[in-house]
Formats: structure tokens, C-alpha cells, sequence
């Protein structure tokens, strides 16, 4: 039997927005049982068909700068308390990052991404991420995004005079867990940065893992934290567990989980774009078609920071499969 009780929020949402739906009624949202997750997903892709349309924007990025971080996140094997087999090096030449950018743009990418680790670039560090990206920018028509960990308001500016338009910088997880997954840096921190990359005019990605142990309830809070935010784009990761980290034993999110998570971001945050990144390969297995239909309306193709991706074509060949166009915007 249908839940109408799903179905007419999804209804409200796509006739009023968000703002009717407070803290307590999305918490409802995931307190049904197991065979009305599919009213939930159906809600959610017709949300995600007033706002966004029948299109699907691609993202790619590249692990410019990697390990020897000194923030000791639980899930990530570029942290220095963690000791893991990962590949080790310094910031990547311009050229280098040119090239990736080049060949992901071949590959059907529109939006690109350099990543580096660490709290903070130094100096020189965000000079060759800037003349990186001006050269991208002359070079081929890819929107170019940057996630460099902590900016201050100068960082930021010359960022934008570059031609980086989108910086990325995750929460990872709602503020109430965040002490269980790292404490070499406060929330606040990240908060900070945000608001500088807001008040340089460029757009904010800011997202988080799921599958960290935290509860469905933490979840609703980190997806009403971007949405007071007003962050334009949300990154939706599932936790991979790396050998090596504080995370290494924890379970995979199973499936359709992860599906009723997405579903539950796009109710709470209609209008913007959500994004499905890292972890999804292991994560959805065969059901990562479903990604759309729960309400994504962008994906990250290729290899991810620290672990592979499948082939861009395969993706290219999902988006179309779904009879969804792809965004070149």
C-alpha cells in the first residue's frame, strides 16, 4: 500500500519548498518502515524533477596534493595518524594538473576539481593552484572548483580572480557527532571558511560522508546545516573503509540505506544541486542508476582521491540509460 503520508509531503515540497518541513517532520521521514522506501524515493525524484529538471551534471577530480595531513579525520588515509599504503607527494606541477584537467574534460566531465590535502596551502602552494586554473580556463570550457582545506578572505580573492568559481569544503558530519570523527580542528573552522568562500562570490560545495556511525537524526542535522547555510551544491559521500583508519571495520551502508539517505537531503534541500561522490561504487553496487530517481541530479565520474572509480563511459552510459541529459553548465 502507498504511504500518501509520503507522497503529500513530496507534493507540499514541490508546490510550497522546504520551509513548511522542520526538524521534527524530516526525522519522521526515516522512521518508516522498510516497504514504503519506495514511496520515499518516488517523492523524492519528483521533487528533484520541479527543481532541477531531467538533467544530470558531471564532476571530476584530481588528488593534486596527497597524504602527510596533519587533521586526524577517522575515515581518511591521508591523515598522518593513520598508516595505510596510499600514494605520498607534494603538490602536483601546473602542468600536471592541466593535463588531468584536459583529459577528464575528453572524458565528459564539465566541472573540475583540485584537491589538495592538509588544514591549509601555504603562499606558493595557492599561486600554482591559480595559475593552474586560469590556464584550464583558457584551455577548455570546464567550470573549475578547488577544495584546498581552510581559506582565509585573501586566499579566497585570489581565487576568484583566477577563475575558480565553485570551492569545495566538506562539514564531513553534523556538528553533534563531529568530535567522534576528528579533533585536530573545531566546527567552527569550517564554518569559517565557508562564509569567506561567500563573501569572495564564489559558489560553496560543501557536503559530508555517510556511514561514519552516525545516527539518521545526525543526519537530518548536517542536511539542515547546509540548507541554513544556503550552500549551492551538496557532495554526498559513503564511507569506503580504508585498512588503516580508525574506520577500517565499519560496516558498508547497505543500499537502499544509502538511497533513503539522498532521498532525505533532496526533501530538505529541494532547490539545490546534490551530488553523488565517493563510495558508491561499493556502497549501491547495482543500484547506482538509482542515485537519480532518490533524487541526485549530479554525479563525480572517475577516480576519487584515494580510491578508484569505475569508467566514465559506464557513467555517461547510466545517465543515458535513464533518459536523462546531461548538463553542460
Amino acid at each position: 500500500m502507498v504511504n500518501k503520508r509520503l507522497l503529500n509531503t513530496a507534493e507540499k515540497i514541490v508546490k510550497e519548498g522546504s520551509d513548511f518541513l522542520s526538524y521534527e517532520e524530516a526525522c519522521e521521514l526515516f522512521t518508516i518502515s522498510p516497504e514504503h522506501t519506495l514511496d520515499l524515493i518516488m517523492g523524492a525524484n519528483s521533487i528533484r524533477r520541479k527543481f532541477k529538471g531531467d538533467s544530470v551534471f558531471t564532476c571530476s577530480i584530481i588528488n593534486a596534493k596527497s597524504g602527510f595531513c596533519r587533521e586526524n579525520c577517522a575515515f581518511c588515509p591521508q591523515s598522518a595518524h593513520h598508516k595505510t599504503d596510499i600514494a605520498t607527494y607534494p603538490l602536483m606541477t601546473v602542468d600536471e594538473m592541466v593535463r588531468a584537467a584536459i583529459s577528464m574534460c575528453e572524458a565528459g566531465a564539465v566541472k573540475y576539481s583540485m584537491v589538495t590535502s592538509g588544514y591549509m596551502l601555504n603562499d606558493e602552494e595557492i599561486d600554482r593552484i591559480c595559475r593552474a586554473a586560469t590556464i584550464i580556463r583558457e584551455k577548455t570550457p570546464l567550470a573549475v572548483c578547488a577544495s584546498l582545506g581552510m581559506l582565509t578572505p585573501s586566499m579566497a580573492g585570489r581565487l576568484v580572480e583566477s577563475g575558480i568559481t565553485t570551492f569545495h569544503h566538506n562539514l564531513e558530519t553534523a556538528r553533534s557527532y563531529f568530535s567522534a570523527i576528528c579533533t585536530t580542528h573545531e566546527y567552527d573552522e569550517d564554518l569559517q571558511t565557508i562564509a569567506h568562500v561567500k563573501a569572495a562570490g564564489m559558489k560553496i560545495c560543501s557536503g559530508g560522508i555517510l556511514g561514519l556511525g552516525e545516527t539518521w537524526e545526525q543526519r537530518v542535522e548536517l542536511a539542515f546545516t547546509l540548507k541554513e547555510l544556503d550552500v549551492d551544491r551538496i557532495p554526498l559521500n559513503f564511507l569506503n573503509p580504508i585498512p588503516g583508519t580508525r574506520l577500517e571495520d565499519r560496516p558498508l551502508l547497505p543500499p537502499l540505506e544509502a538511497l533513503k539517505s539522498i532521498a532525505l537531503f533532496r526533501y530538505i534541500n529541494p532547490g539545490k544541486d546534490i551530488t553523488i561522490c565517493g563510495g558508491r561504487e561499493v556502497t549501491l553496487r547495482d543500484y547506482q542508476s538509482w542515485i537519480f530517481a532518490a533524487g541526485a541530479n549530479g554525479v563525480m565520474i572517475g577516480n576519487y582521491l584515494t580510491t578508484q572509480g569505475r569508467s566514465a563511459a559506464m557513467d555517461m552510459e547510466m545517465i543515458k540509460e535513464f533518459n536523462l541529459a546531461k548538463d553542460e553548465n
